[in-house]
């Protein structure tokens, strides 16, 4: 199992899947996928992967199973439902979660995936579709060394910045809570600070170019400040899943006794992004539901 070429197998062919495995297919791994969106395995096959009917299939043929799906309940499906990886596991092999899922159930499922004789990391990736696409994306692992030796290979034919944050299962998934925290965070305040530039009367076109050479610069500002810039909210990652992520840090307010004001402020404005009609589009569409209460539009100056 532990040879240089392993068969990799993938499950989740959405937004950052898809990129993904086109970059394990560059870097010359054979890759077996599975989707239940047909239109989305076709269009990876002719890129070169293999198709095979269920995740079962994929764990039978492969040595190393990568999933990358939208959350909890459909690792949990993926993983030890009808079909699912572990009916196809045999021991020795390695499962990676590559989604963004709840870490307590990530403890759950690395332990029962260990009981069937295979490793398990939870690898949880940071930098959305556009470094998806590049390869270079940040990866966060919770897992054993060994099994994150094993791995390292594969992730970084998807992955610039790959870390091992810790030897629990889980480790990997708390950091991209943390991650998610900063990030859902810095989009609405991208949002807010663009939002008031345009309506005390300064140009925000000016002011994003402002900022980016100062403390206040981020790849959020860089990229998602433009994208509001333009109103592209076309979605490189939705607004339901920046609001799943911000969930699970709200939730640790309860369990862990913590009190993360600014993430519970942003889980709520997606929320109310969400209610109006927005959990499909890009998350920066939190800076709709901002010009909805201020009953103003952003816009630049002529």
């Amino acid at each position: 199992m532990a040879g240089k070429n392993p068969k990799i197998g993938f499950i989740g062919l959405g937004i950052m899947g898809a990129p993904m495995v086109r970059n394990l297919l560059k870097a010359h791994y054979s890759v077996i996928v599975f989707d239940q969106q047909a239109s989305a395995v076709a269009e990876i096959c002719e890129a070169g992967a293999l198709e095979v009917p269920s995740s079962q299939s994929v764990a039978e043929q492969t040595d190393i199973i990568i999933l990358m799906v939208p959350d909890t309940p459909h690792v949990e499906n993926v993983l030890f439902g009808e079909a699912g990886v572990a009916r196809g596991l045999s021991e020795g092999k390695l499962v990676v979660d590559m989604s963004s899922i709840s870490p307590e159930s990530t403890i759950d499922f690395a332990k029962r995936i260990n009981d069937l004789g295979c490793d398990y990391l939870d690898a949880p990736v940071s930098g959305g579709e556009v470094k998806a696409i590049s390869g270079e994306m940040t990866i966060m692992v919770g897992g054993p060394r060994a099994a994150f030796d094993r791995a390292h290979p594969v992730l970084s034919a998807m992955g610039a910045t790959i870390t091992l944050i810790g030897e629990r299962n889980g480790d990997g998934q708390v950091c991209k809570v943390a991650n998610q925290i900063i990030v859902g965070i810095t989009v609405e305040a991208v949002a807010e600070a663009l939002l008031y530039a345009s309506r005390a009367g300064a140009d925000p076109t000016i002011v994003r170019q402002a900022l980016l050479g100062g403390a206040a610069n981020s790849m959020i500002l860089e990229i998602h400040g433009q994208r509001m810039l333009d109103r592209n909210f076309e979605p490189s990652f939705f607004t339901e899943l920046q609001r799943k992520d911000l969930s699970f840090a709200v939730e640790a307010t309860r369990e862990l006794g913590l009190y993360l004001p600014g993430a519970t402020s942003a889980w709520q404005l997606y929320n109310a992004t969400i209610a109006r009609g927005d959990g499909r589009a890009d998350h920066i569409a939190v800076l709709k539901t901002l010009e909805d209460m201020a009953d103003y539009q952003l816009e630049k100056k002529p």
